[in-house]
């Protein structure tokens, strides 16, 4: 029985992650290669690639890492050249790059909000901008995006930047999917909820809670209905989906993976 993506390439940015575990981008590379992608793995450092190389090896799957600044168009652009010359075809992109800061507009710098803007939603822009004309001129496509529960509503944190350019990204990607439904190209977006991922450790229990990751956990955990946190494979399975042709029907649009976070009144 083939997987749900056989003899389909996926370019997955934010590839790597910034330490063990289940990240975003990781899980992303490892479901899709289960399912018979091949992929182009996308990161800006070779070091955050390595784990993820490893488990889509062990999975018997094939997947190429390549470093890129996905906040340069000429890095973007050779990056695509490179994956169509690598694989002959680019059928899905999965755009996964992303980073909070904590700040609302008068205690963000702004150059802190200039950086928030162009790693989370100018990077979303020119990938897609590289990838479309080859997906049109195909007549076929997918593009997953990578949003966040931030872009919908408070969940904890006065991170403006983050949030505006998390809610961008949603309707970026409905206003692209409309324009290129007509050339095969679907477009559709996954937003993340408070997940354990490895950036839990390593980056956001020193910005929120001193440091204490158990601390910063429990307060997590309180905002779940569902009473417990999942992590980078259920992002990765949403996006596996909307990537996949079981959901031929579906363009712009949104799956929320939360927990039901985003639905309770407190």
């Amino acid at each position: 029985m083939s997987g749900r993506l056989e003899g389909k390439v996926a370019i997955v940015t934010g590839a790597g992650c910034v330490g063990p575990g289940w990240g975003n981008g990781r899980a992303a590379c490892v479901r899709f290669a289960e399912e018979g992608a091949r992929i182009f793995a996308v990161d800006l450092k070779a070091d955050t690639m390595e784990e993820t190389l490893e488990r889509v090896r062990d999975a018997g799957g094939e997947i190429e890492p390549h470093l890129c600044d996905v906040t340069d168009r000429g890095s973007v652009e050779a990056m695509v050249a490179a994956g169509i010359a690598r694989y002959g075809q680019v059928d899905i992109l999965v755009n996964n790059v992303g980073g909070s800061a904590r700040g609302g507009p008068v205690d963000m710098e702004e150059e802190v909000w200039d950086r928030q803007v162009d790693f989370n939603l100018k990077s979303v822009y020119l990938t897609c901008r590289a990838v479309l004309p080859h997906m049109s001129e195909r007549g076929n496509g997918a593009i997953v995006n990578t949003s966040s529960t931030s872009g919908l509503r408070w969940t904890g944190a006065a991170q403006s930047a983050y949030a505006a350019t998390k809610a961008a990204v949603i309707q970026f990607s409905r206003v692209v999917a409309v324009e290129y439904a007509p050339k095969g190209v679907r477009v559709n977006t996954v937003v993340p909820g408070q997940l354990h991922t490895p950036m839990v450790e390593a980056r956001l229990a020193g910005q929120r809670a001193g440091g204490d990751v158990d601390a910063l956990l429990a307060a997590r955990l309180k905002r779940i209905p569902l009473g417990f946190m999942g992590d980078g494979r259920d992002t990765a399975n949403a996006a596996l989906f909307l990537a996949s042709d079981e959901a031929r029907f579906i363009t712009g649009t949104e799956i929320v993976v939360d927990g039901g976070m985003t639905v309770r009144c407190d």
